[in-house]
Order: structure tokens, then sequence, then C-alpha cells
């Protein structure tokens, strides 16, 4: 999923380059909404990790 986020902020620093201001726009709000999905599958997944590691002697 990172590697969206990546793709979608070549794409929108390319577009802004170039004055391409509304793909610029859409693709910077999507690189935005899949960072911050990222984000939130990660602390979740931590904290998983960090649950099940206390449950095991």
């Amino acid at each position: 999923m990172l590697s969206w986020v990546v793709i979608f902020f070549i794409v929108a620093i390319i577009a802004g380059l170039l004055g391409f201001t509304g793909i610029m726009a859409a693709a910077a709000e999507i690189a935005k909404v899949l960072f911050f999905i990222f984000l939130i599958l990660f602390v979740i997944t931590f904290l998983i990790h960090l649950i099940n590691r206390s449950n095991n002697p």
C-alpha cells in the first residue's frame, strides 16, 4: 500500500511541474488518503503484535 502512496506522490509532483493543478490536487488527495490508511493499519498491526506478545509467556 505504501507503494501506491509513492506513486501518487510522484504523479502529483510531475503534474505540479507541468501546471496541471487539478490532476496534482487529485493525486495528492489520493496519496494523503492512502497514507492515512497505511498509518492506521500499521498502528493496529503494531498494537495486535504487542498484545499477542504479552499474552505468550
